[in-house]
């Protein structure tokens, strides 16, 4: 497989500082979005915390190593979290975390907190993670619509994250990649200006994964982006079978 991707992160229309860190890895098969919380140094220091270890994971033999490594480097970014809020006599300090992970044809998403996955493929997009949030939980309990959500105070209230537990609980789900599959990781800070069906009809247009992605936050700063906005895309193209010949 041969990958065109793009990161792109942006403190938005309102918020004074980006606490969002973002990292594009094609030759690790490795993408990840980190949205941090806590305030501005605390925030962006934990999300910073996070794109550290998760960068150092090096090139895996097989994707079960791929994702023993990069559950490794949450946990090990999980615990420089917290000794960071110790030492800063800090009550919460945490960060969000939604990754891509590729190796050979096998695709992997991790995600922890309410930055998303998706993937479009034959012009149809599904969200590959699910949001760990109240509002998640009351859609999937029925009390509450995807409408109401949207708007609901409580969309912003998230039930995991890196950095406020002793222990991190990620998400994973597993899959393949195939050729033609074009890959969204983004931070709620898009999906809170831009519904399912918005982002479909972007990702399906044409022009260059940096060209979709700095589309895609233009929206948002347009729409007020009341949030740090980020986006990672990621292209999967299939590389041409050679017969050993000359």
């Amino acid at each position: 497989m041969i990958f065109h991707s793009f990161a792109l992160t942006h403190r938005g229309r309102v918020r004074a500082h980006n606490e969002d860190r973002v990292a594009a890895l094609p030759e690790q098969g490795l993408w990840v979005v980190a949205d941090g919380m806590g305030g501005h140094a605390a925030g962006a220091t934990a999300s910073a915390l996070i794109i550290d270890e998760l960068s150092a994971l090096g090139s895996a033999a097989t994707a079960a190593d791929q994702r023993a490594r990069f559950r490794d480097g949450l946990d090990r970014a999980n615990a420089r979290i917290l000794a960071f809020a110790r030492a800063q006599g800090l009550d919460t300090v945490g960060s969000t975390v939604a990754a891509l992970l590729i190796h050979g044809a096998h695709a992997t998403c991790v995600w922890v907190g309410d930055s998303r996955v998706y993937r479009l493929r034959g012009g149809r997009l599904t969200l590959l993670s699910r949001d760990h949030s109240e509002v998640a939980a009351l859609v999937a309990a029925g009390a509450m619509s995807e409408e109401e959500a949207r708007v609901s105070p409580l969309r912003n209230v998230i039930t995991r994250a890196v950095g406020i537990a002793a222990a991190v609980e990620p998400e994973q789900a597993t899959g393949r990649a195939e050729g033609g599959d074009r890959f969204l990781v983004c931070s709620d800070g898009l999906t809170e200006h831009l519904s399912d069906a918005e982002i479909a009809v972007a990702l399906a247009g044409p022009g260059s994964v940096e060209r979709i992605a700095r589309g895609l936050v233009e929206q948002t700063l347009r729409d007020g982006a009341r949030d740090n906005v980020s986006v990672v895309l990621i292209d999967c193209i299939a590389a041409p079978v050679t017969d050993g010949q000359d």
